[in-house]
Formats: structure tokens, sequence, C-alpha cells
């Protein structure tokens, strides 16, 4: 999806930029790992076939993908973007009947980020993103019935179990987006600023001027 390729999102934590080639490497690196691979559900592709991947997520209309990044390290200018890189968050609109209704997934890769809240922000992130710039009236998350952590986290998020599917050993959990549960994220999403992405990478590769 288009819609947010000139898109950066700056949260207390978290930078949600767009997915592009200049990921491609690290995120391949990620998904070679069998702990990733089970939690997302994922086969492992070679690097050509990831950068395939990433070309076909940003031209589909059905698909909506940011990059997470640590946005401590984002603000160090000598650190490259591809170093700062926590994981990533994607929207899926599942039904072509109803563009209000969006898949929602949350990765974070590495590991010294997981346990401090940093998921938590990059899924209201996004939720308020999807709010506001797609319409999305309800989202759906789909779990694995031993990702207890992740469960718990969307729990948290105002989000309830509807169904568990023991062949494919996974609970989906949805949270409609009513004007309160509106207020609600977009209440917690109040400190992030949006900005031009382009502009913000020209301006952090910019030497400082002395």
């Amino acid at each position: 999806m288009r819609i947010n390729e000139d898109t950066l999102l700056e949260g207390h934590r978290a930078v949600l930029v767009p997915y592009g080639p200049q990921h491609v490497p690290r995120y391949h690196g990620w998904m070679q790992s069998e702990e990733l691979q089970l939690l997302t559900a994922s086969e492992p592709l070679t690097l050509q076939q990831e950068f395939d991947m990433q070309r076909s997520w940003r031209d589909d209309q059905d698909k909506c993908t940011f990059i997470a990044l640590d946005r401590e390290q984002w603000s160090a200018p000598a650190v490259e973007e591809e170093q700062c890189m926590m994981g990533d968050v994607n929207l899926f609109l599942t039904d072509p009947s109803d563009p209000g209704v969006a898949e929602l997934e949350v990765m974070i890769a590495e590991p010294q980020f997981r346990g401090k809240g940093v998921g938590t922000e990059v899924a209201t992130m996004m939720m308020s993103y999807g709010i506001t710039k797609l319409g999305i009236k309800k989202f759906q998350v789909k779990i694995g019935l031993d990702n207890h952590i992740s469960i718990s986290m969307f729990k948290k998020l105002l989000f309830t179990e509807v169904s568990t599917c023991s062949v494919f050993k996974e609970v989906t959990l949805e949270l409609l987006v009513d004007p309160s549960v509106r207020t609600w994220i977009l209440d917690r999403t109040s400190h992030v600023t949006e900005r031009d992405y382009g502009q913000s990478r020209s301006q952090r590769l910019e030497p400082e001027s002395t």
C-alpha cells in the first residue's frame, strides 16, 4: 500500500517508517529465526524473494506495513537506519466486501526490546493510523495459543477473544472501533507526531553545521 510511503510516525519509544528496500537485509536476517517463523506462521524466503515481497507489499492495496525503529538510536545520525530496526507492524484488509476490517500483526523481532511496552506502543500507533487514515472499524488479531504474552497485550488493548482454532493452534481476538474505543486509542497516541519520511531521512543524514 502506497498511502504510507512518505509517512513517518514518531512516538515515545518507536518510530514507524514505510518498509523499503534498505530494510530488507535486516528483515531477511530476522526471518531466518525458527522462533519468529513459528510466531508469525511464516516460511523462510531467499533474500531475493524477500525483496520481491517488499515490492509486492508496497504495491498491494490491501496491505499497509511500517518498520518499527528504536527512537533513541534513530535520534543519533551516526547510527544507520537499518541498525535502528526493532520489528514491524502490518494491517491486512482481509475482507474485500468490507474495507473497514483489518487484521493487525505486530512483531518485535529484537529480543532486547521485548517486555518494555514497545509492542503496545507500536500496536496503538498503527491502530490510530488505521482508524484515522484507512477508516478501520474493526481490528482482528490471530495469535498462536502458546503466545500468552501477545494475547495478554491485546486483551489490555481492549481486544476480546472470539474464536479458537485447534487445527492452526491459534486464537482470534477482535476490537470494534466504537466512539469510546476510538477516543481511547486516539488519546493514547496523542503524543505521536507525523512527518514526511523522505524529508526526515534526508535531514537525519545531513552533516551538522559547525
